[in-house]
């Protein structure tokens, strides 16, 4: 039977993809695993591989078109005669309609939220509609940053509401349910994407219908006009989604910095040591050692901020900034605490050459749970990094210098690198940042500990 072929969803925060190009013509049979088309998402150029064995029946987005995820890009079916007529006039009147973001709704019973167990449209007892791919249940990997919708339920008599548990509420409204006997489901939020705070729990209590939040400030800074003469540069899917991810994270999280110095000299001396022996190694290569031991050393760091807990990942999975022309991506060295300084090194190698042919794959680019940013081959001698949420934090590595030091009271010159952390404060404290970057200064004034 024929069906639509829908634009994939290749990571949570991609929200259109672009086809760059089309792996099969009209009429075409395809085994399952072949390659149907190449499509560029908010990441990567990616190629889409079929699940099953089909037939290419009709192509419905051109090359070059931006099409969002979830809209039908082809159609395909078991043979070349299948009626596709209902199919191309379902298609037709997609694209007329309005274009609104659906509401999923709230089942009555509740149920553990189990995807594998449900079917990929179907919505959990929070609202959340698992993601899925081409009807495919999404591998957890590539879950970065899923953005939680509840839908809070409505007067009617047969209508549940949601178990406390489920609803972005402060500690405060907690204690305040608890006291009155107030089930935080059915309770109205007006803070900060709609958090049910102590105020919304008491108005509750006391039978006061609560307000519909306020409107969105208008922006005190309008938004720039081209004048004659500028050039205007469209965004590409990554730098809308670096924009909206990264202005997020610089929102929600207070963060702090901690700058040190690091002593250098044993570090060039090593790296010398084994270029002399025919062993490629930079000296970011070693950074990245030295810090996924710390990691290791100190868990605390290896964390992300989640509303109620604190989450210590278990697992060092190091992320590494790579510029691009249109933007920022960060391949993962998983498992950077037990590598060697030669897997690391090829690692990095290898991930920063797919990284630039636009060819990591969703698992590459995914689930880090710290951040390196080296802008030392720039010449930047010291700058700061905002965070690659969820992570707690990020380090920002400036240049290497030849500088004047102080040995033993006497004045000398050694190799010196500037580092800056910023701490999500609400996982780090000062202290913990600092205890942090001694130990990484530990791995880097004695490489052979790595």
């Amino acid at each position: 039977m024929a069906e639509f072929f829908e634009m994939p969803q290749a990571s949570p925060t991609m929200e259109v993809g672009t086809v760059l190009a089309w792996k099969k013509a009209e009429g075409d049979s395809l085994k399952p695993q072949d390659v149907l088309a190449e499509v560029e998402t908010d990441k990567a150029a990616m190629e889409i591989e079929v699940f099953d064995a089909c037939v290419l029946l009709k192509i419905l987005a051109e090359t070059g078109a931006q099409v969002p995820a979830g809209e039908p890009i082809a159609i395909l079916g078991n043979n070349k005669d299948e009626d596709i007529s209902g199919l191309l006039a379902e298609y037709e009147a997609r694209k007329a309609a309005p274009k609104t973001k659906p509401t999923p709704a709230v089942t009555a019973a509740p149920s553990a939220i189990n995807p594998s167990a449900q079917s990929s449209t179907a919505p959990t007892q929070t609202g959340i509609t698992p993601f899925s791919w081409a009807g495919k249940t999404v591998n957890s990997a590539i879950m970065e940053m899923p953005q939680f919708a509840i839908v809070l339920p409505t007067s009617s008599p047969g209508a549940q509401p949601l178990p406390a548990g489920k609803v972005r509420s402060s500690p405060a409204a907690r204690a305040a349910a608890r006291r009155t006997g107030v089930n935080l489901g059915a309770v109205m939020g007006t803070g900060p994407r709609n958090r049910v705070t102590r105020a919304d729990v008491m108005r509750h209590a006391a039978g006061v219908p609560a307000q519909a939040p306020p409107a969105p400030p208008v922006r005190a800074i309008p938004l720039p006009t081209a004048n004659p003469g500028d050039t205007v540069v469209p965004n590409s899917n990554m730098r809308n989604i670096i924009a909206k991810r990264l202005k997020a994270a610089h929102d929600d999280a207070p963060v702090f910095f901690l700058t040190r110095q690091f002593d250098c000299d044993a570090m060039v001396a090593f790296r010398d040591a084994l270029k002399a022996k025919g062993q490629k190694l930079s000296y970011n290569d070693i950074i990245i050692a030295a810090c996924g031991r710390a990691l290791r050393d100190i868990p605390e760091i290896n964390a992300a901020w989640a509303d109620d807990a604190i989450i210590q990942r278990s697992a060092v999975d190091i992320g590494m900034a790579v510029a691009l022309p249109g933007g920022l991506i960060t391949p993962v060295i998983r498992g950077a605490d037990t590598k060697s300084l030669a897997d690391i090194a090829a690692d990095t190698r290898a991930l920063a050459a797919k990284a630039k042919n636009g060819k990591l794959g969703p698992t590459e680019y995914t689930g880090s749970s710290f951040t390196i940013s080296n802008l030392g081959m720039k010449g930047i001698a010291h700058f700061t990094a905002i965070l690659n949420p969820p992570e707690a934090c990020i380090l920002a590595v400036g240049a290497m210098a030849h500088t004047p030091v102080v040995k033993d009271g006497a004045l000398s010159v050694g190799y010196r690198i500037s580092v800056t952390l910023t701490c999500d404060h609400r996982v780090v404290d000062g202290a913990l940042g600092a205890d942090f970057l001694s130990a990484v200064a530990g791995y880097i004034s004695d490489p052979s500990r790595i």
